[in-house]
């Protein structure tokens, strides 16, 4: 039976996108690299890119290319270049630790309860840019939210997962002004090509048959197939 910690939920997260997915973790944090570096450069231009507009000071013109060291592999990062004068994130390549950790942990968190204005404002705040505008943060949010959504919706088609294992942490969580337990519901199997592949995470507010029926189910809506073995702990209801 699980019972209640003091973790970090996006440590907890964070840890199993690395172990499990580097390809995902990689790939999730390009695509948040990209938006607010395109973010800033559209601020910087006072037009989006390839917009017509009257407040156009700058446009665009091609890209540079730098690597960024991460824990989950080097990033190829694109970094937009300017007609007139010069743009650099400094914020990302001159504070790489402190950017990655603020990326990862909004990484961990909008793949598990998806992206919200106020967490990219947090982020862009966090990593210290001040040019961006909140209908900007707005745009860049509802992008972001639909291409996580996609991936945690994605099938399931890497399979056969001949090996599934389950895992649930009771954490506490502020909801509503208050404190209460919540129950992380995780699936990691092993893909077709031998590796370890993060099926789904889920939030219950009880670990009980149902909520871990709905979860196996949604995995199996997805195409979750050939799983020919399940470990886990005691987990109540499983």
């Amino acid at each position: 039976m699980t019972t209640a910690h003091d973790i970090d939920l996006h440590e907890f997260l964070t840890d199993r996108l690395t172990d499990a997915s580097p390809d995902l973790l990689r790939s999730l944090l390009s695509t948040f690299i990209d938006a607010l570096m395109g973010a800033e450069a559209d601020s910087l231009c006072g037009a989006g890119f390839g917009e017509r507009s009257d407040g156009r000071v700058n446009s665009r013109n091609g890209y540079r290319h730098r690597d960024f060291d991460t824990r989950a592999g080097t990033l190829d990062v694109a970094i937009p270049k300017l007609r007139s004068g010069s743009y650099f994130p400094d914020w990302l390549l001159e504070r790489r630790k402190r950017a990655e950790k603020a990326l990862t942990s909004v990484v961990a968190t909008c793949y598990l309860l998806g992206v919200s204005t106020r967490r990219m404002e947090k982020l862009v705040d966090s990593l210290g840019i001040t040019s961006l505008s909140k209908s900007q943060v707005s745009v860049m949010a509802k992008d972001l939210d639909a291409q996580v959504e996609a991936f945690r919706s994605r099938p399931l088609d890497q399979g056969p997962y001949t090996f599934v294992a389950a895992d649930a942490l009771v954490l506490k969580v502020r909801e509503n002004g208050r404190v209460v337990n919540v129950h992380a519901l995780v699936a990691v199997g092993v893909n077709a090509e031998g590796y370890r592949e993060i099926l789904g995470i889920d939030v219950t507010s009880s670990e009980d048959g149902a909520g871990w029926l709905a979860f196996f189910r949604s995995l199996v809506a997805r195409g979750l197939s050939g799983v020919r073995l399940v470990t886990s702990d005691a987990h109540a209801g499983l």
